[in-house]
Parts: structure tokens; sequence; C-alpha cells
């Protein structure tokens, strides 16, 4: 694994968007959909830990300013990083965020049977196929900004 030092630029590598327009716009579009197919919420926790994973600052950035617009907690927020630990995540959040690491971190062995196993008690068929659309689709975008170096845009009061 090459290390964060090892990095020769920080500059942006490329823009999806003005190279092949039309494959980001058919990403957006699947992105467009599963938004409208999962709580909004609980939605931007799934986006937040498969982004913390995956150390993409882009989505951080922006998906917790979302994550407060939607209503989420201050606390949650803070705590989504330690979320086994905390008392502040119900159920669907846990088996959510279980599945999410899973999925996110896929291992040799895959998603495990007690991971799904509590995902299928917490949501029906029609919101665990949303919700594991929810955790590729933030994967995809996670890789993308990652590898294409997307930089974090700067807000006036972070100058």
């Amino acid at each position: 694994m090459i290390q964060p030092e090892a990095r020769t630029s920080e500059h942006p590598r490329i823009s999806i968007a003005d190279h092949q327009p039309a494959l980001l716009a058919a990403y957006s579009g699947l992105h467009r959909a599963v938004e409208m197919s999962l709580d909004k919420r609980l939605h931007e926790l799934v986006k937040l830990r498969a982004s913390q994973i995956n150390r993409c600052a882009f989505c951080l950035e922006m998906h917790t300013r979302e994550g407060r617009e939607s209503g989420l907690s201050q606390e949650k927020l803070d705590l989504l990083p330690a979320w086994r630990e905390s008392s502040v995540f119900d159920g669907r959040e846990r088996a959510a965020l279980e599945l999410t690491e899973a999925m996110t971190l896929l291992s040799c062995d895959g998603v495990p049977d007690v991971v799904w196993s509590a995902a299928s008690r917490e949501f029906s068929k029609e919101e665990l196929a949303a919700l594991m659309m929810a955790v590729v689709t933030i994967n995809g975008w996670n890789r993308i900004a990652v590898t294409s170096r997307s930089s974090v845009p700067r807000r006036p009061d972070h100058a």
C-alpha cells in the first residue's frame, strides 16, 4: 500500500464531468434514485460512515453538512466513528451501519451472515435493496473523489 506521504501532488487529477459527462450523469441518476428510496437521515449516516472508512474528505465535508441539514444531531455526527460503543444509535441505524462497514470493507468471506440477519430484521427487502445500493453508490463516489483528488471547497468561515 502506498503511504499518503508517497503522493507526488495534491492537485486534482481529472474531472469526469469534463471528460465523460454521460457516464457521470448516468451515475448521478442512480444516486438520485437511491436518495428517493431511503430515509434521508439514515442515508446520510451511511454516506458519512463509508466516507470515513474511505477517508474521502470531499464527501465527509458534504455529507456532514447535509446530515445537519437533514436533522441529524451533532451528537450522532460526533459519535459516528464509535457508533458501536454509543447508545445514541437505534437498531435500524446500527444494522445499516454494520452492513455499510461490511460492504465497504468487503473481506474474503463477504458480508457475514450475522450482519445480514441483523439488517434483515430491521429492514424490509425493498429497504435492504435500497440500502445496499446506497452503500454501493457512496463507495463509488468516494473512490471517484479520492482517485481524482477532488478538492474540498473552502468555505468563507474556514478560510
